[in-house]
């Protein structure tokens, strides 16, 4: 490893030293690692290009075409879902949820909607896009819990009521959940002594907003990712790493509690 990143590393864990607070931003980039594929298009399944009928991926995938004809959509969200089934959390979902045995308060607010982070055993998640495995029907009560979508027709409905399920995310064109922007802005208002944003794009104002209120009160930011971001000429470290390779020579190098 380069000696410039070795500095890097050694001033990410001088900022934790005396830390209590921490929040982790993630994005597609911290579940890459584990074979899931990133967007636009899914890691390139549909990369510039328009669905077989014609249409963005986008409008595909939003909540008007849901509600207009859901077995389009789920015609993509079954491709999506198949293309990443079998994938589990890697070492970077781990040291994130180390964290929150080490220090007094941690929190992650992930755009991914894989899971991944409570599966390694991190409690304190705001999932603000929502999560795969939770289905929900589009008209009556019923929600259940499902490990993949093996089995499930093309359009799968609602054994209640008949009308089509859908995954519990946030689809393009839909409002975020208000009770998990509430939790945001709860936990933003309290403030965090580190920041960290992992492998994202940072597009959303929402996503970037938690870096640059941090800088803003003089604590340190911290940005990893092999790319350069939004954010990157913003932040006060930037590790150009993958998630597991810069979390894990964060944690290695933390002094024994």
């Amino acid at each position: 490893m380069p000696s410039s990143t070795d500095a890097k590393i050694d001033a990410v864990v001088s900022f934790l030293r005396d830390a209590k607070s921490i929040l982790f931003v993630t994005g597609a980039g911290i579940s890459a690692e584990s074979g899931i594929p990133t967007y636009r298009g899914i890691g390139g399944l549909y990369d510039d290009v328009d669905t077989s009928e014609g249409v963005p991926i986008e409008e595909a995938l939003s909540g008007d075409m849901m509600r207009k004809r859901p077995e389009l959509t789920w015609k993509y969200i079954h491709q999506i879902e198949a293309a990443s089934r079998g994938a589990g959390f890697n070492r970077a979902h781990e040291v994130v949820s180390a964290f929150e045995a080490r220090f007094e308060r941690v929190w992650i607010l992930t755009q991914n909607v894989d899971g991944f982070h409570r599966q390694a055993g991190s409690t304190h998640v705001i999932d603000i896009h929502g999560d795969v495995h939770r289905i929900l029907c589009t008209r009556c009560a019923y929600q259940t819990t499902v490990d993949d979508y093996t089995g499930f027709s093309p359009l799968p409905l609602c054994p209640e009521c008949t009308e089509p399920l859908r995954p519990d995310v946030v689809l393009f064109g839909e409002l975020l959940p208000l009770e998990k922007v509430e939790t945001m802005e709860q936990e933003l208002a309290r403030g965090f002594d580190v920041v960290f944003s992992i492998g994202t794009t940072s597009v959303f104002p929402y996503i970037v907003r938690p870096v640059l209120d941090a800088k803003l009160k003089g604590n340190p930011t911290v940005e990893i990712n092999p790319d350069t971001t939004m954010i990157s000429g913003e932040v006060d470290v930037q590790l150009p790493l993958g998630a597991v390779d810069a979390l894990d020579s964060v944690w290695a190098r933390l002094p024994t509690p």
